[in-house]
């Protein structure tokens, strides 16, 4: 039978006519080439011709795991769907401070860093989003006033995205705070720093857009409109931040379907 089984078989490892011992036992280990190859042959010649995978599919409905993607955001609640026009203005406003980051960026990356400022290195998450947010925002430690004496500790309440940082950031940290930041805000309450350092990473991209930073600016868009809505003690500076965030990405990276439909 195993004879019949080669025959049917290409050789892909010929074997030519060998002298192999009368006690010659393809269950140990080879000591020869001419063994080896022989056992490779008897081996094959054993396999069948078809397998199935034996499935518990218990198992499968315990572990099975859906992921629905929204293609689109949450419409606007009630009362706070911003106007064609009102977008309109943002994407000039927008595309202006875009054009003077741009034309003074080389004399901003000149101006020497105060010396408490530290910039964290790329791959340091955790250390951009207390730069960015501040020890109180990101340990969400209760907000304490100032010595006006002392002045502002930059250390708790995170550096804003000032131009002489911003300029010195090439694009693989734009995207990387990007992604830092979204990632904390997915989990954590939208704040006024969160959403000045998503205004100036956004007006630092540069289009065309790499495809990791499009997936990020979407996953953005999408997170506004899902605050909005569920957020329970609506404000209109919250959700005009929001807004204005949505309406950057659809209307200035062109991702028309995430566009809030004019009220």
């Amino acid at each position: 039978m195993e004879s019949a089984v080669e025959e049917l078989m290409p050789r892909l490892l010929p074997v030519g006519d060998c002298d192999l011992p009368d006690d010659f036992d393809p269950t140990v280990p080879p000591r020869t080439p001419q063994e080896y190859l022989r056992r490779v042959q008897i081996e094959a010649a054993r396999c069948p011709d078809v397998v199935v995978a034996q499935i518990d599919p218990k198992k499968l409905r315990k572990k099975q795991t859906v992921n629905i993607a929204i293609s689109g955001c949450q419409p606007a609640p009630e009362g706070y769907s911003p106007t064609l026009e009102w977008q309109q203005q943002q994407v000039a406003n927008f595309s202006s401070v875009r054009q003077s980051l741009n034309k003074h960026r080389n004399h901003w990356r000149s101006q020497d860093l105060d010396s408490n400022v530290n910039m964290p290195k790329l791959e340091d998450e955790e250390g951009w989003k207390k730069f960015c947010l501040g020890e109180r925002v990101y340990s969400e430690i209760d907000a304490e006033p100032d010595d006006e004496n002392l002045g502002i500790d930059y250390i708790k309440v995170g550096f804003p995205p000032l131009l002489s940082i911003v300029s010195r950031m090439n694009q693989a940290t734009v995207t990387s705070v990007l992604e830092y930041l979204i990632s904390w805000f997915a989990e954590k309450k939208f704040t006024p720093e969160l959403g000045r350092w998503f205004y100036a990473l956004l007006a630092c991209l540069e289009k065309p857009l790499l495809p990791e930073a499009h997936s990020l600016i979407r996953q953005l868009a999408r997170q506004c409109s899902e605050v909005r809505v569920l957020e329970d003690n609506k404000s209109e500076e919250q959700v005009s931040a929001l807004n204005l965030l949505i309406c950057l990405v659809s209307r200035y990276f062109d991702q028309r379907d995430l566009a809030d439909e004019p009220s």
